[in-house]
């Protein structure tokens, strides 16, 4: 599997960066994105950064070699959520050591531990292709011990309840049937996802042809691998949403009603579930890092809300409208408290203080100074996208309010600095400073420009007298 292997190669080169390293390459490539630039595989190196950065963040488990070429074939069907969080026909990255666990545990212990001790001393001499081979072996066996031990329990459910309680995921029933069909269409799904370009920039003409038949291929070998030959494509995709048109494809129709008939109905639902999980997701990076990142992220949303709008027709009272709308919801929920925040955070940073409330030479603190410039610059990518997230009369509200407050407040500021003593100089000096990199997020960089030649031209004659 060429992608997969692509896709390991760039994961332990992400690792391996500096985190500041990391966090420049993340910054540009997110530029990138806001400014619509097609840059091949920009998706995929954002979306595999944004993994390793959370994980050394948060300290994610590192599982054995031997797990991780168990859980290969799984690789286009794991998502970084909350365990408990739905996602049909895929698992929680973070459940996959709990599920290791089990089968070394309960299900297939002695079998387990050979597989690990012969894949270690593979690895040792170099020898993938063993290691492999033997892990393909063990998915087997893990296939069929998992078919005999739930066919006994159809009978008894409390067998059953107490065989998912002893996986000890919080979606274990889902988390098996994935794991078992994922591993019996293995080979059929490589074969398939070998087949694919690394890469589909834009799933029309030719490309949507090209996967309909792959998918029409798999689906003819077993009709329950659809969920996984469609989540396979979506892997690929600089844009998961527009996976809809395949549904559209094979309905021959936009209308929900008609797609909703077909199995390919599958393929909205899996885009609808990505959508609120990047609601989730931009939640959780709203609360360790604000800025250009969650722009970009934002942007995702919103063309995935949009192009849900766009290739379908969506009435509000049908199960995909209704969900799409609750999605919105929560996105201007998630959003509220950031948006509103800002121009009194901003105000806080810039409000003109008497000579006795500040420290002799002391400055702004450079990090709140940044912290609150990447909130602006948030707040002014939420106007871009407000109308399809249901916040632009919020956002237009305080963006306004920040608007009049840097038009207002700069004189106050400059004045501040002509006027300014050797005690608190440096002070006066790193506020305006700070207005004038925030008028350029604001009314661009020739406003900004003048307001900096203003700010020269106050602080020159103090500079002379000293």
């Amino acid at each position: 599997m060429a992608g997969a292997d692509t896709i390991e190669r760039l994961q332990q080169f992400l690792r391996e960066l500096p985190p500041k390293a990391r966090s420049l390459l993340i910054g540009e490539l997110e530029r990138c994105v806001l400014r619509g630039e097609d840059v091949a595989g920009v998706d995929l190196v954002l979306q595999e950064s944004r993994r390793v950065a959370r994980d050394q963040r948060e300290g994610a488990p590192r599982v054995s070699s031997a797990a991780r070429l168990f859980f290969k074939p799984l690789d286009p069907f794991l998502v970084d959520d909350r365990p408990d969080h739905k996602h049909s026909h895929r698992i929680a990255r973070s459940s996959l050591e709990t599920i290791w666990t089990w089968i070394k545990r309960d299900l297939l212990p002695a079998e387990a531990k050979t597989l690990t001790d012969r894949v270690d001393y593979a690895l040792l001499t170099n020898d993938q292709a063993t290691a492999e081979s033997l892990a393909m072996f063990f998915q087997d066996r893990v296939v069929t011990a998992l078919e005999s031990h739930f066919a006994l329990a159809e009978a008894d459910e409390r067998l059953r309840r107490r065989l998912l309680s002893q996986v000890g995921t919080p979606r274990a029933s889902e988390d098996i049937e994935t794991l078992s069909r994922a591993l019996k269409g293995r080979d059929r799904l490589a074969e398939m996802a070998a087949k694919l370009p690394l890469r589909i920039g834009n799933l029309i003409g030719a490309e949507l042809d090209t996967c309909k038949d792959l998918t029409d291929g798999v689906t003819a070998y077993d009709r329950e691998l659809l969920p996984f030959a469609l989540l396979t494509i979506m892997r690929r995709m600089a844009a998961p949403w527009q996976l809809v048109r395949l549904a559209t494809k094979a309905a021959g129709s936009d209308t929900a009603a008609r797609v909703a008939e077909t199995s390919f109905g599958v393929a909205v639902t899996i885009v609808v579930a990505d959508l609120e999980r990047m609601v989730d997701e931009l939640r959780g990076e709203l609360k360790t890092g604000r800025g250009i990142a969650v722009s970009a992220l934002l942007k995702t949303i919103h063309d995935s809300a949009r192009g849900l709008r766009t290739e379908l027709d969506l009435p509000m009272g049908s199960t995909w409208g209704r969900a799409l709308g609750l999605i919105r919801g929560k996105i201007a929920e998630v959003l509220r408290a950031e948006i509103e925040s800002m121009p009194g955070r901003v105000r806080q940073l810039l409000r003109p203080r008497p000579a006795y409330e500040i420290p002799p030479n002391s400055v702004l603190d450079p990090e709140q100074v940044a912290d609150i410039e990447a909130l602006v610059e948030f707040v002014s990518a939420c106007r871009y996208f407000a109308g399809e997230l249901a916040i632009n009369e919020m956002t237009q509200r305080t963006f306004g309010e920040l608007q009049q407050f840097l038009d207002t407040g700069m004189q106050a500021l400059l004045d501040g600095v002509r006027h300014a003593g050797r005690a608190d100089r440096s002070f006066r000096q790193s506020q305006a400073d700070a207005a004038v990199r925030l008028c350029d997020k604001v009314f661009g960089h020739d406003y900004a420009a003048r307001m900096a030649k203003a700010a020269e031209a106050a602080a020159t004659p103090e500079r002379k007298s000293a």
